[in-house]
């Protein structure tokens, strides 16, 4: 049995739902679930202290563990749409992302590939704040921070909170490059070599597909880890972020990876390191 990390976020347990619960038929793989934010998944890897042998991890984090984790070809969360957002109390004097450089600004983590985007598309802010990603909208609202940095389903939800949008760096990336935006994908050590990381990608690829396929089934996996979100919150969420990148990376998905990384390496944001990708998958 591999554990498996990944986030009790819909789009996830929507994904991976059959993959930990045997109901992809013919694989030789089990799955155990390792549910967790996604900055407690980023920095249990780089520790390297009892290392999840499959997980989910945003790009920074990929890039400072190059060395022992790869990509497999399934299972990202990756797209066009999906970016995330900085925002404001709907009061703030705030009206550009150039105003950030005189603000305090809530983050869901500095190993998250929304701060690395915030860290090459935006001015440097006079300083950050790390929490859960789920506590950023509340620091903001309260006015603990001046400004925040959204993720997951947040971009649904801010709007409740007394919050406007003040930047998509999704739109920005996107503008940039004219390619999808890689938030995050799912690694596996490269010790388990490559017979397994193809076994572990078709069982994530079948899984993503039948979930697609019958979306009722993980329907109750998804409601029990979603922080009690409404049904259409959930429904908005895995539209976006379960896709056919999700089902294969592709060229295109493999590109945008590789361009994230070497831009984030250029900026001496992230370490350099070898490819993420094992050869002959």
């Amino acid at each position: 049995m591999l554990p498996f990390g990944f986030s009790p976020c819909p789009n996830d347990t929507f994904a991976f739902w059959a993959a930990v619960h045997g109901a992809v038929p013919g694989t030789a793989l089990t799955l155990e679930p390792v549910l967790a934010d996604i900055e407690a998944l980023n920095q249990r890897a780089i520790a390297d202290r009892d290392p999840l042998p499959v997980t989910k991890l945003s790009l920074p984090a990929l890039a400072a563990v190059a060395d022992r984790y790869a990509v497999l070809d399934s299972g990202a969360a990756l797209g066009f749409g999906c970016g995330p957002l900085v925002v404001v109390r709907n009061s703030s004097p705030c009206r550009s992302l150039a105003d950030l450089t005189t603000a305090h600004v809530a983050i869901p983590g500095r190993h998250t590939t929304a701060f690395l985007l915030l860290s090459t598309l935006a001015p440097t802010p006079r300083s950050v704040a790390a929490m859960r990603f789920e506590q950023v909208m509340p620091a903001v609202a309260d006015g603990t921070c001046d400004a925040g940095l959204v993720i997951h389903e947040s971009r649904f939800t801010y709007r409740d909170h007394g919050l406007r949008e003040l930047a998509d760096l999704g739109v920005l990336w996107e503008q940039a490059t004219a390619g999808p935006l890689p938030l995050g994908v799912i690694a596996a050590r490269r010790e388990l070599g490559p017979t397994v990381h193809r076994q572990l990608t078709a069982l994530l690829r079948a899984s993503v597909q039948q979930a697609r396929a019958a979306p009722e089934q993980p329907r109750a996996y998804v409601r029990a880890h979603s922080q009690e979100l409404e049904d259409a919150v959930c429904d908005q969420h895995i539209a976006l972020y379960v896709n056919d990148f999700t089902v294969t990376l592709g060229t295109r998905g493999r590109a945008a990876i590789d361009h994230l990384l070497q831009r984030g390496r250029t900026a001496g944001l992230l370490p350099q390191g070898p490819s993420v990708f094992l050869e002959d998958l």
